[in-house]
């Protein structure tokens, strides 16, 4: 369950020093719900790490919806990119 969270901020961040923009934590939580959706499916009793994954589902959804707001072509590119489906 380990995820290379540098590979992924040196992907998607805008700048050099860029760690936290919208786009880097919406690939960082996707990169993360994976990891516990493939958990989740071999330890399917694991209801602690069910309501972790639903809040990263709702906390990804929320800086989603920041970002259509706000940018809708970085957001269009950006769902594009990690494959999902909004």
């Amino acid at each position: 369950m380990k995820i290379d969270k540098a590979a992924i901020k040196n992907e998607f961040q805008r700048h050099d020093r860029d760690t936290g923009s919208c786009e880097v934590q919406v690939a960082l939580l996707t990169k993360e719900i994976e990891a516990l959706t493939a958990h989740l499916k071999a330890n399917h009793k694991d209801h602690s790490s069910r309501y972790g994954l639903l809040r990263k589902v709702q906390n990804r959804r929320n800086l989603l919806n920041y970002l259509k707001r706000e940018n809708e072509e970085g957001y269009k590119a950006l769902i594009a990119k990690l494959g999902l489906r909004r």
